[in-house]
């Protein structure tokens, strides 16, 4: 239909009204001249200007044609799509430009001037990926996030061997602090988001994968064995592939953690696995580490310790260079996947053996992973799935947490006369008494194995029901199946098991199944925007156990006790407790079902793209709270206010200034199972080898109702700045916030006469963590040859008890001499583990400690294990085809309490036939000299530790018909430590809880830490 201005409509009017005789003629002969000119400019274009025949490829930097790819000839509608290939043809004019687009790629305007060919390579979009940021149940634009959110890419990842998800994100993220409890392959690590809050109720955060909360459990079990100690479990999260994950996204106050309601008081780490995209591209990626230990103790050698006045059994032996070796580690990663804007896929397969440091120590595990979406009922319906399967093997060694002088294996390292032979002249392990095992022995006669198979994934459909509405329904699963294998040869020289043989056999399963359904629904109204959420979440978790303990065994094969238990003896026993000295069989079992069911919501609306808006509730409901409180109330408000879009802000000096506030109430679910009702156990069985049966054990109570028993709850509030000036080059964030968790779940002694010696309480108590976050991202360089990017986090924090009635003591410290002793006590007005110690003064004429305030135990006001400060900083450079990054991270304000010397490095021990550190021998101590818990045995941990190196170079695949890319590494893992601390490591924190009532910052013969070198390469075809 022909259109008119309004001039030509009054001109029309005119004639009208004049009712000329000419006005129909007029009107008519004038419509059709526009017609017959309209024709003859069509005409004139067909004629004059011809179209030529464009044909050409599309491809991504590593040289993999784009299937999906929209091109179009600019200033018009007209265009076409590539094939799967990448390649596309298009008739178009020589004076046009085409204009090429994809998701996930920067778009390219090309003129086609006289050209028939036109290939093209697409860049991705980084600053488009990095704009987004996951968080529950979508992504939101970080320029839009109204909470406190950390995004991490691959770039942001920790290089070299990482074995576990954590790992990459280790000093990486203001207010946040990782911790590995030992250095064994596979061992445990603490993540702490913003302090700590908790006491029985878990401080880890919630971690999500691919949309699926996992239940914070253990997968594997650990161990509490005769003659070694308390054993932890394996690290949880190890079966995921780190090479699989694509993003990392943290999301650290209660605005951006309370749609996870009463799991996300600790805060939410979001896991996001890669997906497929471009061509089928077939990637590889080997690597090979080497790993020595960084630091050994400086131990008396024979010479010196014979000098120094200890018995002299005619050998030299470093006990240290005996037992800890050169490790290996191998990774394989092998994937291939594709995708364009109808779907995509990525397949996965991951090996990785990585020897520890000390002898027989190894973790292997083999990972497979499918992600995949397809696109139906023209692209209104989508279907996807994650999947990742692990069967995760660990070797490990007995290393305990609790053992007392006699030692574990670390322990005897430590405390081994180093003139005592490995071998006694018969070709023998020489062991002399079991107070003094030999470390050898201990490591050949013993065997732990530990094998996990868990898979973990998702099927999910959303349906765009109308334009902004949409429904999706996720069905998800976590299931794990483990068994660890522990065995003890009854020639291994050692309490408890000498002459008897020990087997310990755990089996765990853990089967957690989710449905979610959930609404979003999004709308603009002019400049105000809407986008809402509204759903229903269902999980439940089901745990079960088998343990069985056998003994007396008639061989010394341990494969063979592993796996015949029928050869643990013959002579039958009526009482369990017999067990360790006639052949009999322990059983004990139990199974628990916990569920949670959810409805959520959450509303986020902008106005003017100034003003934003956020809005969270979510109610949980949880078979683990009391019959009074079974349900939990969990809202977040945020608002966020743009300044950079005012106009008393200047343009010319900052690219981006905003301004968040954010207040929010989350929970705590990571509580004991049997907390809140009653549960049975079948436990203390005895299967007599003789014939006689079973006797022994029946059904147990292990837990009472206590209906009035609720969640633990945290009221947070958060202020922020996000900022950035010249024009970008310089970003960042502050962040102040303050956190206070009420109704602290606690574990009290119970008046007796009662069932139970104890029961569980909420106490009127507030644990307070205040602190400041700061985030910097500097471009110093930025040039197409060379580059320089520096990255800088920082944050303080800190934490402290209040209104808590009473003291309640944790932190045990082990040794000979040492029953009953403790290190930490939680009391009002302390930080939780506050140290409690006698102040050391020195010794006296005769060689005893001096306690200046007195021979008792104290508070040390400021001593705290918790630190106060953790920085980041990252350096990034590339020049040409190399890139280079080196990542320094550091802990300051904290202490931390050696209990290894508090235990072996004593006088008193080196009086005893015990080896001990150098500065023992003429420190003034008397050999009669009680090794009390004092401050003798506290130290600073502050340190600062070169944590990363990675140099790569990307190889020039211009010619190859087969390689797209190829990229050579090398890489270095804590290379250096600055720290005044006297131990092997000042990252540590093992174990030493007492009563359940957790530790920190305690050293206790950990796994110690290596250094480690790897070189690799990655390719892509």
């Amino acid at each position: 239909m022909m259109k008119f201005s309004n001039s030509d409509r009054l001109m029309y009017g005119q004639h009208k009204a004049a009712r000329s005789p000419w006005g129909v003629m007029s009107l008519n002969s004038h419509r059709l001249g526009s017609v017959l000119l309209t024709l003859a400019f069509a005409l004139f274009t067909l004629t004059g200007y011809s179209q030529n025949a464009v044909s050409g490829k599309v491809t991504d930097s590593k040289g993999s044609g784009l299937p999906g790819v929209a091109i179009t000839i600019k200033g018009s509608t007209t265009g076409t799509n590539t094939d799967v290939d990448g390649n596309f043809q298009v008739n178009v004019a020589p004076n046009a430009t085409l204009s090429f687009s994809s998701i996930g790629f920067e778009p390219q305007d090309v003129p086609v001037g006289n050209k028939s060919v036109i290939n093209v390579t697409l860049s991705e979009d980084v600053r488009a990926l990095e704009e987004v940021v996951v968080v529950g149940y979508g992504t939101v634009r970080k320029k839009d996030a109204t909470g406190a959110v950390s995004a991490l890419g691959s770039k942001d990842f920790q290089k070299g061997i990482v074995t576990s998800p954590e790992q990459l994100m280790q000093g990486r993220v203001a207010g946040v602090q990782i911790t590995q409890s030992s250095g064994e392959p596979g061992g445990g690590i603490n993540v702490r988001i913003r302090g700590t809050s908790s006491v029985l109720g878990g401080n880890n955060p919630l971690f999500v994968i691919d949309g699926v909360p996992l239940s914070g459990d253990n997968t594997s079990s650990g161990g509490d064995n005769q003659g070694v100690g308390r054993q932890p479990a394996k690290n949880p999260l190890n079966f995921l592939n780190p090479d699989d994950i694509a993003s990392i996204d943290i999301l650290k106050d209660a605005s951006a953690t309370a749609i996870y309601g009463s799991r996300g008081a600790n805060g939410v780490v979001l896991i996001t696995t890669k997906r497929g995209k471009g061509k089928g591209s077939l990637d590889y990626g080997y690597s090979l580490g080497i790993s020595n230990i960084t630091k050994k103790y400086d131990l008396l050698n024979a010479q010196e310790y014979v000098a120094a006045g200890g018995q002299d059994q005619g050998a030299e032996t470093d006990w240290q260079k005996e037992l800890f070796r050169t490790a290996m580690t191998h990774q394989h990663n092998l994937s291939y996947g594709g995708g364009d804007n109808s779907g995509n896929y990525r397949f996965s397969l991951g090996y990785l053996s990585q020897d520890g440091i000390v002898q027989t120590s190894n973790v292997k595990r083999y990972s497979v992973g499918f992600s995949g979406t397809k696109k139906f009922i023209n692209n209104k319906l989508t279907i996807g799935s994650n999947l990742n399967f692990a069967n995760t093997l660990d070797t490990g060694v007995p290393i305990s947490e609790n053992i007392g002088f006699e030692g574990d294996l670390l322990g005897s390292i430590l405390k081994a006369n180093p003139t005592r032979s490995v071998y006694n002249a018969g070709g023998g392990f020489n062991q002399v008494t079991t107070t003094e095992p030999n470390p050898m022995a201990f490591v050949k006669l013993s065997r732990d194995k530990n094998s996990t198979l868990r898979a973990l994934g998702n099927i999910n459909a959303e349906m765009e029901i109308f334009t902004g509405l949409k429904f999706k329904t996720v069905l998800g699963f976590d299931k794990s199946m483990s068994s660890r294998k522990q065995a003890y040869g009854r020639d291994l020289l050692v309490t408890g098991i000498t002459n008897i043989g020990r087997v310990y056999i755990r089996d765990v399963e853990a089967n957690n199944q989710l449905w979610e359904n959930y609404f979003t629904y999004d709308k603009e109204f002019g400049k105000v925007t809407l986008n809402a959420l509204l759903g229903y979440s269902y999980q439940s978790f089901e745990n079960s156990s088998k343990n069985i303990q056998a003994a007396n065994f008639r061989t010394d094969n341990l494969d063979l006790m592993i796996n015949n238990l029928g050869i643990a003896g013959t002579v039958g026993i009526k009482d369990a407790t017999a067990l360790s000295s006639v052949g009999s069989v322990v059983q004990n079992s139990s199974y628990v079902k916990d569920e949670l069911q959810s409805y959520f919501g959450r509303v986020n609306l902008g106005f003017g793209n100034k003003y934003l808006f956020t809005g969270t509730l979510r109610v949980d409901g949880s078979s683990k709270f009391g019959g009074n409180n079974k349900y939990g109330y969990f809202p977040s408000g945020a608002f966020k206010w743009k300044l950079v879009e005012e106009k008393f802000i200047p343009k010319t000096v900052f690219t981006d200034l905003s301004l968040r506030v954010g207040y929010g109430v989350t929970g705590n679910q990571a509580i004991p199972h049997n907390v809140y009702d009653r549960r049975d156990r079948y436990s203390d069985y005895v299967i007599n080898q003789n014939g006689d049966g079973i006797t022994g054990g029946g059904l147990n109570a292990v837990a009472f109702n206590n209906p009035d028993l609720k969640w633990e709850s945290t009221a947070a509030f958060n202020l922020g700045i996000d900022f950035s000036i010249l024009k970008g080059r310089l970003s960042g964030s502050i962040d102040a916030y303050n956190k206070s968790t009420k109704d602290l779940l606690f574990k009290v002694v119970a008046a007796q006469p009662a069932p139970n010696p104890f029961v569980y309480r909420n106490l009127d108590t507030d644990i307070q963590n205040r602190g400041i976050e700061l985030a910097l991202n500097g471009v110093v360089v930025e040039g197409t040859k060379f580059s320089w990017e520096v990255l800088v986090n920082a944050s303080y924090n800190k934490n402290l008890v209040k209104n808590l009635i009473g003291t309640y003591d944790t932190g045990e410290i082990n040794g000979q001499g040492l029953s009953g002793a403790f290190a930490q006590r939680l009391a009002e007005g302390q930080p939780l583990f506050a140290y409690f110690l006698r102040e050391f003064g020195g010794f006296d004429d005769n060689g005893n400690s001096i306690y200046p305030n007195g021979d008792f135990q104290q508070f040390l006001g400021g001593k705290s294990p918790l630190p106060k400060v953790n920085a980041g900083l990252t350096n990034n450079l590339k020049y040409g085809n190399f890139d280079l990054s080196i990542f320094f991270n550091g802990v300051f304000g904290n202490y931390l309490y050696s209990n290894t010397a508090n235990a072996f490095f004593t006088q008193g021990s080196f009086a005893n036939g015990r080896n001990v550190t150098k500065n023992v021998i003429g420190n003034g101590e008397g050999a009669l000299n009680a090794p009390d818990v004092s401050t003798r045995f506290l130290e600073k941990g502050n340190f600062i530790r070169m944590q990363n190196f990675s140099l790569g170079y990307r190889i020039p695949m211009k010619s190859s018909k087969v390689l797209s890319n190829a990229r050579v590494f090398v890489s270095g893992q804590n290379l250096f430590t600055i720290t005044k601390y006297s131990g092997q490591d000042p990252e540590v924190s093992t174990n030493k809880s007492l009563n359940d009532i957790p530790s920190f910052g305690i050293d206790y013969t950990a796994y110690p830490r290596s250094r480690t070198w790897t070189i690799g390469a990655n390719f892509s075809f």
